[in-house]
């Protein structure tokens, strides 16, 4: 595949043996680093909090940051479910088929080499091949972009008790904002501390019912501090992320004021006759990580 080909301009080629090692590498940092947004996200809810108990609970995740990261071990045992976004811009050359499998090998290679623990099974029979790996699994997103000679693979393991933490309602047009805001609100208290408080509580809006969840899963592993690209889905994150805070759930649950670090929503236009509204929760343990191939070579982020 070849995108967007200038006369004259030689495009990116993506070679398969460094995608897989991207992969496999962006996989294990993802589990043991956390992104600094994060940790600013930790330091400003700590330095919020008046619960006394909140407080010693965020210093203790705080402090489990640093061990994990000093010892050079994982920050939680769940390796969670493997995504991989794939955001492929201009002048970029790359087999399809060749970068989806070399992600899958990245991935068991990471499971199998570091090691790190398999969390993927077959859903009837919960085999585990303990390769991280199954049938549609990694799960692999691709979009593209109009940045120049550029690929960006960006890694992200969503553990369990977060992803637990998914909800969609097809919600009627006529109730409004008030619904939506209801329905988010509901869905914090409903997950209560099983998600892992502090959160990124992702919403999506409008779409089709599949594209709204995947919305919402885009919006709870934004990193902290962006906004959402449309005016009105700003306000609303602004709006939901002071009542949930307001719910006093706190961290892990047991009180205090910092229930989520924000709420981030994305947005779809839809149909007339529908207003889907989803929920995804993202756990205080935020991982990701990612890596951007350019013709200098490959830069490793977040």
């Amino acid at each position: 595949m070849t995108l967007m080909t200038k006369p004259g301009v030689e495009p990116l080629r993506i070679e398969p043996e460094a995608v897989e090692e991207a992969a496999k590498l962006l996989y294990i940092r993802a589990c043991k680093v956390l992104p600094d947004d994060i940790k600013e996200g930790f330091a400003r809810l700590d330095g919020a909090e008046t619960d006394a108990t909140a407080k010693t609970i965020l210093a203790t995740m705080i402090e489990n940051i640093g061990v994990a990261e000093r010892m050079d071990n994982l920050l939680c045992q769940d390796t969670g479910i493997p995504i991989f976004n794939v955001l492929i811009g201009r002048n970029v050359q790359v087999d399809g088929w060749a970068l989806k499998e070399a992600i899958a090998r990245g991935t068991a290679r990471a499971t199998r080499e570091h090691p790190l623990r398999s969390s993927v099974v077959h859903p009837i029979t919960r085999k585990n091949e303990h390769t991280s790996c199954g049938e549609r699994v990694p799960v692999i997103n691709i979009d593209f972009t109009d940045a120049e000679r550029e690929l960006r693979l960006e890694m992200i393991p969503k553990g369990s008790g977060s992803e637990n933490g998914s909800f969609l309602q097809m919600l009627v047009p006529a109730d409004g904002v008030a619904a939506v805001k209801r329905f988010v609100v509901d869905r914090v208290i409903q997950a209560g501390g099983k998600v892992c408080p502090p959160t990124i509580v992702g919403v999506g809006i409008g779409g089709t019912s599949d594209l709204c969840m995947h919305l919402a899963k885009v919006a709870a592993t934004r990193p902290l501090g962006t906004r959402c690209a449309d005016a009105e889905g700003a306000k609303l994150e602004a709006e939901l992320t002071e009542a949930v805070n307001s719910l006093g759930i706190g961290p892990q649950g047991l009180g205090g004021d910092s229930t989520a670090f924000a709420v981030h929503v994305e947005t779809a236009a839809t149909h007339i006759t529908m207003n889907p509204v989803a929920v995804n929760i993202q756990c205080h343990s935020a991982r990701r990580a990612s890596a951007t191939f350019t013709p200098d070579g490959i830069r490793i982020g977040f």
